[in-house]
């Protein structure tokens, strides 16, 4: 497949739900390929950094591909997926990593109690949300599958919250890269919908 023949770059960070989401993607009637090459990335339509693992050794291979400083300057729209989008931020309690520096803020370590254990695992409503193309027809009784141990605190660039809790940043936003801290590849309808207003997006 060559550079022009797809809609979507997913990015080799290591994770292991690359092939989940293509299915999805597929489904939606997206092609897609995954890649760490920092010339078919740089010139993909959309961009997505999915992510299922730690930090510390996703940016490692982010480095060694020099997309740690090719990512952050993408024009085109960007969705972070789950630690995909904790990589977004300045850095992360995980490993103490310095991330892609997008979003400024710190991803820090959930902590748990005997009511809410860690990782948070389950379905999960969207609270606070606030008008964005990536929402558009995402309504209240809509849920989504989280499974992560880190989180950001809701900030400037949050445009939807969720409850484990306390407050979590669950979708944000900063110019043209948004990240999602579910799964929206493993969230069915809901997250078809959000995937679908990815791809609307240009």
């Amino acid at each position: 497949m060559s550079d022009a023949d797809y809609d979507v770059a997913i990015v080799d960070s290591g994770g292991a739900n690359l092939a989940s989401l293509q299915h999805a993607l597929t489904r939606l009637g997206a092609r897609s390929r995954v890649t760490a090459e920092a010339g078919s990335i740089a010139t993909a339509p959309r961009v997505i950094v999915p992510g299922v693992g730690s930090a510390q050794s996703a940016m490692g291979r982010l480095r060694a591909a020099g997309l740690d400083v090719r990512l952050p300057q993408l024009r085109q729209p960007v969705l972070g997926i789950c630690l995909g989008m904790q990589l977004l931020f300045s850095t992360s309690d995980e490993g103490d990593t310095d991330c892609l520096g997008i979003i400024e803020g710190r991803v820090r370590r959930l902590l748990p109690t005997p009511e809410r254990p860690v990782p948070h695992m389950g379905w999960n409503s969207l609270t606070e949300r606030r008008p964005d193309p990536l929402l558009n027809g995402i309504v209240d009784d809509d849920y989504f599958y989280f499974v992560h141990s880190f989180a950001a605190t809701p900030g400037a660039t949050t445009i939807a919250a969720t409850a484990y809790g306390e407050s979590l940043a669950a979708v944000v936003r900063q110019d043209n890269f948004w990240g999602a801290q579910f799964h929206p590849e493993r969230s069915g309808r809901p997250g078809a919908r959000l995937l679908e207003n990815f791809l609307r997006l240009c």
